[in-house]
């Protein structure tokens, strides 16, 4: 295995990739548009595979990923084709998310750390194959704010949200014991939240709001409570996805699932939901017991 700056590199390169899904396409003529994306994950997984963070076989499964994904995204297509290439899409992001695929060999960041007295330790991974899923969902399959005033309607309507969820989840942990106040600042805090953002929170969001929800809701909107359902489905599938920790952290995962598929809902853009799950772990691992109490 390469040094840890040079793997280091290649999560930076994977990140800013993630980043500049939100950046205009470069307009190389009448004919070739290049999205600056494509420039840093290719030079992400060209790290990568430099590095021995991927094997060849991992560049295989991302390309056909993504090919699936580019498929899925293609507008006015018949039913069948939206129908195969979303399920194939859904299929490689969910065997990728949950490290299925072989070829990744993601490194540990943080090490059985016990944060404070009573809690349980923790074992953070940078992972490269669930950050993938978060950019390539979020450059084919999410609807993104584009101009200043579209974020600042968006950044208004999500506080509440992203307020009241972050009360009631840790209200609710509280209620069970599960964690305490404990209030701290690591050296360890910056890399958590960054990689927890770019690793976890945008892929988890990118595959249960902006692929699933979105999808469920086009498929009931003629229904009376056809958004309803979609909000419920994606609330309690991403509690569901959570059941190796038992089912407290079902509980609260739900609960925190419905706070971010309503402000999915509200403002149609994947960054309120990435925004309120966010805050939420942010304030649970800066404010809270992490991960939980023994």
């Amino acid at each position: 295995m390469a040094s840890q700056t040079s793997i280091f590199i290649t999560f930076v390169l994977l990140a800013l990739a993630i980043c500049s899904a939100w950046l205009k396409p470069i307009h190389i003529n009448e004919r070739f548009i290049l999205p600056p994306w494509v420039l840093f994950f290719i030079a992400s997984m060209v790290s990568g595979l430099v590095v021995g963070v991927l094997s060849p076989l991992a560049i295989v499964e991302l390309g056909i990923f993504c090919g699936a994904a580019y498929l899925a995204q293609i507008p006015n297509q018949k039913f069948a084709q939206r129908f195969i290439f979303g399920s194939v899409t859904a299929i490689i992001a969910l065997a990728l998310a949950m490290h299925k695929l072989p070829g990744f060999n993601n490194p540990v960041i943080i090490s059985s750390m016990t944060l404070s007295a009573g809690a349980a330790t923790f074992t953070q991974y940078a992972n490269f194959d669930k950050g993938v899923v978060g950019l390539i969902l979020l450059a084919f399959l999410c609807s993104r704010a584009n101009t200043l005033p579209e974020w600042a309607k968006l950044l208004k309507q999500t506080f509440p949200i992203a307020l009241i969820t972050t009360v009631a989840v840790l209200g609710v942990a509280i209620g069970l014991d599960y964690v305490k106040p404990d209030f701290k600042i690591t050296q360890t805090t910056a890399l958590f939240l960054g990689a927890n953002l770019f690793f976890t929170v945008i892929a988890e969001e990118a595959f249960f709001r902006g692929f699933l929800q979105n999808r469920l809701s086009s498929v009931l909107t003629r229904f009376r409570y056809g958004q309803l359902i979609a909000i419920i489905c994606s609330a309690l599938l991403f509690g569901a996805v959570h059941a190796g920790g038992g089912i407290t952290i079902v509980l609260l995962a739900s609960i925190a699932g419905f706070g971010y598929a309503y402000a999915y809902y509200v403002t149609r853009r994947i960054e309120a939901p990435i925004i309120v799950h966010f805050v939420l772990n942010a304030v649970h691992f800066i404010g809270f017991t992490y991960p939980h109490l023994n």
